[in-house]
């Protein structure tokens, strides 16, 4: 995460453990990605959940149980919520990384890599997805 931190513009920062409000209404949905990235006035508050609307990218970090749902349901909510980037790693040999952008009422992807790879949205940020698998968990070094 302090990687990533510090390839974004100082108006953005990226914070883990919060939550993310997608409906609103009976029943409310809310989901907690593994890294959200918002904007730096926001996240100096420190809020433990946040409107969808605050959010610039969700990115969920694929685990066995959570296949499915990472890389279908939460893209359709997310979408749904109007979150304009969404990333998806998966770090099974070889790890990986599919970014999305939104257009319109769905996501078009728009990368996918297995190695280095420098993404230009929502910033320019260079991630080597192939050691992300070295570490403990992926969002500890985005």
């Amino acid at each position: 995460m302090v990687d990533l931190n510090r390839q974004l513009p100082s108006t953005l920062a990226a914070t883990q453990d919060v939550e993310v409000l997608i409906e609103s209404t009976f029943p409310t949905t809310v989901r907690a990605p593994d890294v959200v990235v918002t904007s730096e006035s926001l996240f100096v508050r420190n809020p433990s959940r946040i409107d969808a609307a605050e959010v610039l990218l969700a990115v969920e970090i694929v685990s066995p149980g959570t296949r499915r749902i990472d890389r279908v349901l939460k893209a359709v909510e997310y979408a749904a919520a109007g979150i304009p980037y969404y990333w998806v790693i998966d770090l099974t040999e070889p790890a990986s990384i599919t970014t999305r952008t939104l257009a319109g009422t769905e996501y078009e992807v728009t990368e996918k890599a297995t190695g280095p790879v420098t993404l230009t949205e929502p910033a320019t940020i260079a991630v080597d997805v192939s050691r992300l698998i070295q570490r403990d968990y992926a969002s500890r070094t985005l």
